[in-house]
């Protein structure tokens, strides 16, 4: 799952996106509003992580801007303000939830889940390309009502294809999304974890949906290229 943090302390970035890897979250930095901006429109981000004070622009500006170009993506505000005139100011700006410096790094984690939970309600409650389905609420994928039981990675790869469906998603697409930008992937990482999907998805007796588009990437789909 792909974050991108917005904080200008390089002591604090680093402090929030290491604890952020440790629990399993793919984490891009900057260190401007600037930058944060054209991270923000290059991506696909599930949640943003703002600080206020920032150089060039700062969080609120960023955020005020974000929201008036129609992009809903969650964001955590952090700020050292406690004022209520601050915190309404956040959230009439279009923020979704505040959070106090210094803050117990738990909480920024329960913040975070909770914003995840609810942009999840937003999303398409159930994905589908013919008889495959795939829950994004529960995490649970079935094959003409079979369940498919995958990995972490396998289902975050099939997910970026069925959100997708019948685009060939590129392979650096899909690094991008599930890595980052720094990553020690082998040449062939996704083409592994493509393979293994593919043996769970496309049994026997079933059409075959995950396609293979040589030099270029992959699709989930009914249609053969």
């Amino acid at each position: 799952m792909k974050l991108l943090l917005v904080e200008d302390d390089a002591r604090t970035a680093r402090a929030i996106a290491r604890g952020l890897h440790e629990e399993g979250y793919v984490v891009d930095v900057a260190a401007s509003g600037e930058d944060g901006e054209q991270l923000v429109h290059a991506g696909e981000y599930r949640v943003l992580i703002v600080d206020w004070y920032l150089p060039e622009k700062d969080g609120l500006a960023m955020c005020r801007e974000l929201r008036q170009r129609g992009l809903m993506i969650p964001i955590l505000m952090l700020t050292a303000r406690d004022a209520l005139a601050d915190r309404v100011a956040a959230l009439d700006t279009g923020v979704d939830d505040y959070l106090v410096k210094p803050f117990a790094f738990a909480e920024l984690l329960a913040r975070l889940r909770a914003l995840l939970r609810r942009s999840d309600f937003s999303r398409p409650t159930l994905l589908s390309v013919d008889d495959l389905c795939m829950d994004p609420v529960r995490h649970r994928v079935t094959r003409n009502g079979v369940p498919v039981p995958l990995t972490l990675k396998e289902y975050q790869i099939l997910e970026v294809l069925m959100r997708r469906p019948g685009e060939v998603v590129l392979r650096a697409q899909i690094e991008q999304e599930l890595w980052g930008e720094a990553n020690d992937l082998t040449s062939n990482a996704v083409d592994v974890h493509v393979s293994h999907l593919r043996r769970k998805v496309d049994v026997p007796g079933r059409s075959r949906l995950l396609h293979t588009v040589r030099g270029r990437g992959f699709y989930v789909g009914t249609n053969t290229r």
